[in-house]
């Protein structure tokens, strides 16, 4: 009696367990990725994606339980400068056509405080990929007060080095740091 009692607490416990973590896509209209970056040493230059879509599997009670994917067209480069756009397509940089993307997918998530969390994950560009870390912040979840459904919203940083991607032309003058700054919305699915 008393191992099926335990063997029922268990199952209910691990049920309990992976029920709890909730998918959000996130809202490509709320949802930045803006990446700057030395130029010269004149100015820092500054360019975002849009465009993107993905989903975060959401474990309020266990963060450390949560995973995050997305992706972004390349071409959905924005930098304020078309000749700028186009030479980021050439093979100088990216080489990218329609429906080459940039991806993350996490691989791990460290709790490191009450609304913050370092995100482990593999990003792939130009068709390499690395391990990165995300410094993620929790910024609320609660429901949206116009959608009237549950809605959440993070920031994250990271700095990349894009020779790491093969995306090193013209560096050191032009910067091979690149400062990663996220901000985005998501949405409940139904």
């Amino acid at each position: 009696m008393k191992s099926t009692l335990l063997a029922a607490a268990l199952a209910l416990t691990a049920t309990s367990a992976f029920a709890s973590a909730e998918k959000y896509v996130l809202d490509p209209s709320h949802s930045q990725v803006v990446f700057s970056y030395n130029h010269l040493g004149y100015s820092t230059t500054t360019g975002m994606f849009s465009g993107f879509e993905g989903e975060i599997m959401f474990d309020q009670e266990d963060p450390a339980a949560s995973s995050v994917s997305v992706s972004m067209p390349v071409i959905e480069m924005i930098t304020g400068w078309k000749p700028r756009e186009d030479h980021f397509m050439t093979e100088d940089f990216f080489g990218a056509a329609e429906g080459d993307l940039v991806t993350f997918t996490s691989t791990g998530i460290e709790v490191t405080g009450e609304d913050t969390a370092n995100i482990t994950g593999d990003l792939t560009m130009n068709g390499v990929t690395q391990s990165v870390v995300l410094d993620a912040k929790l910024n609320q979840v609660s429901e949206h007060p116009m959608a009237k459904k549950p809605w959440a919203g993070f920031d994250a940083t990271s700095t990349l080095v894009r020779s790491d991607f093969d995306l090193g032309q013209f560096a050191p003058f032009v910067g091979d740091e690149v400062e990663i700054r996220i901000s985005i919305e998501a949405l409940k699915a139904e």
